[in-house]
């Protein structure tokens, strides 16, 4: 398995169970006409270490690959809004706001090179 991998499931991992640790900071990045802030916190925290841990095993790699594709993509307004609102932007610079959406378009294709 390549360390690439490994990176890759660290990052997820790590990321999820931050979710689950400052569930707050989290919600509070959110858009408003997402309901359920909490619930959805709690929830993609659980999936990215699931995830993340999926891709370490064979059996299971494809499918994780594809739920870390799937959740970037959802992610994507939480970071527009974080561009667009202040309160949201956890008083990250704006240049750091763009690298973190531009961002996940290289984590989509560094992903898609596992399928």
């Amino acid at each position: 398995m390549s360390w690439h991998l490994y990176i890759l499931s660290v990052i997820f991992v790590t990321a999820g169970v931050f979710h689950l640790i400052r569930p707050k900071a989290f919600m509070r990045i959110m858009p408003l006409y997402i309901p359920y802030h909490r619930l959805l916190v709690y929830l993609s925290g659980i999936a990215e270490i699931l995830a993340g841990l999926g891709v370490l095993f064979i059996a299971t790699r494809t499918l994780s690959i594809w739920a870390i594709i799937a959740m970037l993509i959802l992610f994507f307004p939480v970071h527009i809004h974080m561009l667009m609102n202040k309160k949201a932007s956890l008083n990250f610079p704006r240049s750091i706001l763009f690298f973190r959406l531009f961002l996940q378009f290289g984590l989509i294709y560094w992903a898609y090179q596992y399928i």
